[in-house]
């Protein structure tokens, strides 16, 4: 049976054809997205005080559903901050140093170091931590500054940051968007983030090694010197030697323990996020009171406000676009109210059916089609604000095929992220640019091969998933 398609429905296709023209011309998608809301409401309600009632009551719906993860991320950043200031995240990850004995290994021991570290810091805090300890040794073995920070790159905001596999921020983003629970999304997206992880790092790899042999990079010990200067700064002496080599295991011990009552308790999503959370509020309050003693009650405040204005900076521009597609599902009802026909699923859910209907859908259309719609999304820069549009596109796919919308969820997911994440565009990638000293430019332009390789094979493999 046809499904009956409205204004409403017409008017939500043609923003999500304008919010992806905007993210591939790099315009900010802000705008775009509040005059869609607005649209949708006037349209639904024929009142314009509800039309613009509309526009706020969005952003609360989408900040309360995104508010555990910008919480998650802002501690855990609050976290990294305190570890960095008190030296121990030098104490934690020296003991990896002995291992960087050529640049091959260099390469993989930063990168790993970087992928284990980015499932429960984050990205771009994990940068400081590896940047200040390994990436002198690294260079003094033979390591590019380059090839550190493809490495820190790939492997953190790569393969780490697709997954999300601890914090679930991305995860949660894209299971909203496409109406499937978290633990989905999750499970549908590991045969994908390691297959895109293992030949995106191995053909950086080959890549580099090549380079290296043809002696493309001439690093002499005065540049080491002026690459590792930015992050040689030391803080002031705040704990004991003694006291950080304790806390130094006592910090990996007590995340590893999280991951041992995840999986003995069965915690996933929200309940996972807030163990993880409250783990790091605290060793965050530990920390500071060791270090700061009298002083702690300022300084963790301080500590707080840093992590809180790094998470609101990093979702302000994903708070609109997600407010526009929770409108897609269960979000419009709850927004703005019964306005759509009897018979409607959600608007997506209309669409998907009556795009089954015209339009010939198989896997392959759906696997490449899903994966050039996270990639574009990507262009803006930041990798989270168009995964809930790969979401939405996925269960509209998903719906015209009759099949799970997981996989091709996923594989929104790991393009989004890999393309605008902080691999081939400015966002993340200036930080690990920054603290290895190289040109992000140069870096993003070294990572084009090895991530376009990565997302074709993925998407070929995806489509045997689906």
């Amino acid at each position: 049976m046809g499904v009956e398609l409205t204004a409403l429905h017409w008017i939500y296709v043609v923003f999500v054809v304008l919010i992806i023209s905007f993210m591939v011309a790099r315009k900010d998608t802000s705008l775009v997205c509040i005059v869609g809301i607005f649209l949708l409401a006037i349209t639904a309600t024929h009142s314009l005080s509800a039309a613009i009632s509309s526009i706020f009551n969005s952003f609360i719906y989408a900040i309360t559903e995104l508010l555990p993860t910008i919480l998650v991320i802002s501690i855990i950043v609050a976290m990294s901050k305190v570890l960095t200031a008190t030296g121990i995240n030098d104490v934690m990850i020296s003991p990896f140093a002995w291992l960087i004995r050529t640049p091959s290994w260099a390469y993989w021991t930063i990168g790993l170091l970087m992928m284990v570290i980015s499932w429960f810091f984050w990205p771009s805090p994990a940068v400081a931590l590896m940047g200040a300890v390994l990436l002198p040794v690294a260079l003094r073995v033979g390591l590019p500054a380059l090839g550190a920070a493809m490495a820190m790159n790939l492997f953190g905001h790569g393969i780490a940051l697709s997954g999300d596999f601890v914090i679930q921020g991305a995860p949660k983003l894209t299971a909203d968007a496409a109406g499937l629970p978290v633990s989905d999304v999750v499970s549908a997206s590991v045969p994908l983030v390691f297959i895109m992880g293992i030949v995106t790092t191995v053909t950086a790899y080959i890549l580099l090694r090549r380079d290296i042999k043809r002696g493309y990079f001439h690093h002499t010990m005065e540049e080491i010197a002026v690459a590792v200067e930015p992050i040689a700064e030391q803080t002031k002496q705040l704990l004991s030697n003694k006291t950080k080599k304790w806390l130094a295991v006592i910090i990996p011990l007590s995340f590893v323990l999280d991951v041992g009552a995840m999986s003995y308790l069965n915690l996933q999503g929200g309940e996972a996020t807030a163990l993880i959370g409250g783990t790091a509020i605290f060793i965050l309050i530990l920390i500071s009171i060791f270090a700061h003693k009298r002083e702690s009650f300022e300084e963790i405040t301080n500590y707080f406000i840093e992590g809180f204005q790094f998470g609101f900076k990093v979702f302000g521009p994903v708070i609109p676009i997600a407010a526009f597609f929770y409108l897609g599902d269960a979000g419009f009802l709850k927004i703005i109210g019964e306005y759509l026909p009897k018979m409607s699923h959600g608007i997506v859910n209309d669409l998907g059916v009556a795009l089954a209907h015209i339009v010939p859908m198989n896997k392959e259309i759906g696997a490449v089609t899903l994966t050039a719609v996270g990639a574009i999304t990507g262009l803006d820069g930041s990798g989270f604000s168009g995964i809930s549009l790969a979401g939405s596109i996925a269960h509209l796919f998903a719906t015209a095929m009759g099949t799970s919308a997981a996989t091709l969820t996923a594989l929104g997911q790991v393009a989004a992220i890999w393309v605008g994440g902080g691999t081939l565009v400015p966002w993340a990638l200036i930080p690990a640019a920054a603290i290895c000293g190289v040109d992000p430019f140069e870096l993003a332009r070294r990572n084009l091969v090895p991530v376009t390789v990565g997302l074709i094979v993925t998407t070929i493999i995806a489509m045997f998933l689906i």
